[in-house]
């Protein structure tokens, strides 16, 4: 008997986390002036629909929280560019095998490396790094790791970590 009500509450306890993940509509109806709420999308031309939920759960582990408030306080950004293949490509290696997520700033045209270039304070070196407010010009994975340790990132990437930047797959 009480193998069955832990089951049955098993089964509740995922239906009803099931159904919160569904989009739920909400608009007035115009021949009766009703507001409706409805799992199904308002009738077409409707006007005034209000959307909520719908969200899909995500497949990734949760962030660390130790990686969330580093992000929050110190968040990352690499600055490179088309021709940068190599050191580029170690620099993206680099981070994402630490499991720090970054955004990925690719400079297309002069006027953008010259803003890279007035924030730096002396001309553009790609790639660079930004943690929070900090700086590096150049790929060097020791300074790197300063930086990063400092800020609080992880020194490996947590098990199931997606790859950042902008040629993440």
């Amino acid at each position: 008997m009480a193998t069955k009500r832990i089951a049955f509450l098993t089964v509740a306890i995922l239906a009803g986390s099931l159904a919160t993940a569904q989009t739920t509509y909400r608009w007035i109806d115009k021949a009766s002036g009703r507001t409706v709420y409805s799992d199904q999308p308002p009738p077409p031309g409707t006007k005034q629909v209000v959307e909520t939920g719908g969200s899909a759960p995500d497949d990734s582990p949760p962030m660390p929280y130790a990686t969330r408030q580093a992000v929050q306080k110190f968040p990352v950004t690499l600055y490179t560019t088309a021709n940068c293949v190599n050191e580029c490509q170690q620099a993206r290696d680099f981070l994402n095998a630490r499991g720090v997520p970054f955004t990925e700033k690719l400079m297309t045209t002069p006027e953008e490396i010259d803003a890279l270039a007035s924030k730096l304070g002396s001309e553009a070196a790609i790639p660079s790094l930004f943690v929070g407010q900090q700086i590096f010009k150049g790929f060097e994975s020791g300074s790197w790791n300063n930086l990063l340790d400092l800020a609080g990132y992880p020194k490996t990437a947590p098990y199931g970590a997606k790859p950042s930047g902008a040629f993440a797959q």
